[in-house]
């Protein structure tokens, strides 16, 4: 974006303050995705090894968390003393989507270190998953870290599931889509045979939504969390032969107009956290908050990019109107306790600034600027480099190097 001064400050601050020797317990996930994630984009982006060195610390210290027996980490850890455990209310569970969610950044790591193990430890969690993998390619919520095996609970493309199936397809465009990840391609597009089985439409408008699955039943309930679906659609949709891929990427229309709708039909035009469908009714809100989600502006800047239809640019711009109206402050955004209302809360999240925002640039940026072709983002938005690969196996023989190039500034708003 050109804000060299700014990155310059922050840079400082990471190599100077920035410590991870915390008695704190931190969630394995989240931290990886955020802090994991943004210090290895910064290196990509940058080539300075301050933030190649801050990853491996902090990664090093989330490790302990796979010891157990199956290899499923534990979703929990202190970041000083290395104790792993799960949440309590997960019955000693782990969460699908927390312990499927480390293989982008960890698999970085290893490439970019020379390092095997952060990868061995990731990708064993994929092998183990792979084992009890159902035909449908549909996991429940919750996994016993010590048998490996499923718990009875939830299936569902929202919260706690979601962006184990984003991996999935992303590993494989991190591999190069080379025999060696070729498992994570077959793994996902089982995935979304199970998706396409959840999809159900609404009376009168016809909006195609994402069911949740709680053993036979079905619950006619969408997060807005699932409304990354859309773009990992999209995006995966040239994987497959010309029919399929057209099917795919009529889903991923169908689906977004859904989640932009989420949004319009509010008097906000802000989207609740869920929401119910209903016999003969096109969809109502149920938690009526909005916490600055970044998921339906992020699917609209992939449609966007692999289709061209400006249309999406549009429906973004529609949305960036609506933070501007009711979200913004003098000191920042804030979200909304009630996208009827309007009622602000008192915070502003950071996955506002690492995604929706970021993905709104994006969105009316050129698609030279962060090429698919040569990064792929994690589910916090930061973009990590793919590395060509050399020999017949596609494993990697040399360890990523930084391409530090300046990015082309924001041409606004086109069309």
């Amino acid at each position: 974006m050109g804000l060299r001064d700014e990155f310059q400050k922050a840079r400082d601050w990471v190599a100077e303050s920035l410590s991870f020797d915390k008695d704190y317990d931190a969630s394995v996930f989240e931290t990886t995705i955020r802090v994991v994630g943004g210090l290895l984009s910064a290196y990509d982006m940058s080539g300075d090894k301050v933030f190649l060195e801050k990853a491996k610390d902090i990664a090093d210290r989330l490790l302990p968390a796979w010891d157990t027996t199956s290899g499923i980490p534990y979703n929990s850890i202190n970041l000083a003393h290395g104790r792993a455990h799960n949440f309590g209310w997960t019955n000693g569970d782990s969460i699908l989507a927390d312990s499927g969610t480390e293989q982008l950044e960890f698999i970085a790591l290893s490439q970019r270190t020379g390092d095997p193990k952060y990868q061995l430890k990731a990708e064993n969690v994929i092998r183990q998953l792979q084992k009890i993998y159902p035909s449908d390619g549909l996991l429940p919520i919750y996994i016993n870290p010590q048998s490996g095996q499923a718990s009875y609970s939830t299936i569902t493309f929202g919260a706690m599931g979601d962006s184990f199936y984003e991996y999935l397809l992303k590993v494989w465009i991190q591999g190069n889509k080379t025999e060696s990840v070729k498992h994570y391609r077959q793994m996902w597009e089982t995935s979304m045979e199970g998706l396409i089985s959840l999809t159900r439409q609404t009376t009168p408008s016809n909006y195609t939504y994402i069911c949740e699955k709680s053993g036979g039943s079905l619950s006619h309930k969408m997060d807005e969390l699932a409304c990354f679906a859309p773009g990992m659609l999209a995006l995966g949709a040239s994987g497959y032969g010309p029919e399929k891929a057209k099917q795919i990427m009529n889903l991923a229309e169908e689906l977004a107009r859904t989640c932009y709708n989420f949004y319009q039909t509010t008097p906000t035009k802000l989207a609740g956290e869920n929401y119910y469908f209903h016999a003969e009714q096109d969809m109502n809100v149920g938690t009526s908050w909005n916490i600055l989600r970044p998921e339906t502006v992020e699917s609209l800047m992939y449609l966007w990019r692999l289709t061209g239809n400006k249309t999406y640019q549009d429906w973004g711009w529609d949305i960036f109107e609506a933070f501007e109206k009711n979200s913004r402050i003098a000191s920042g955004y804030v979200g909304l306790r009630d996208v009827n209302s309007g009622e602000k809360d008192d915070k502003m999240q950071t996955f506002f600034l690492a995604e929706t925002l970021k993905y709104l640039y994006l969105l009316f940026s050129p698609p030279s600027v962060v090429s698919f072709d040569e990064w792929v983002f994690n589910t916090e938005a930061h973009p990590l480099r793919i590395v060509p690969t050399h020999g017949s196996n596609g494993q990697s023989i040399e360890t990523a190097k930084p391409v530090v190039r300046p990015f082309g500034r924001k041409q606004g708003k086109q069309g």
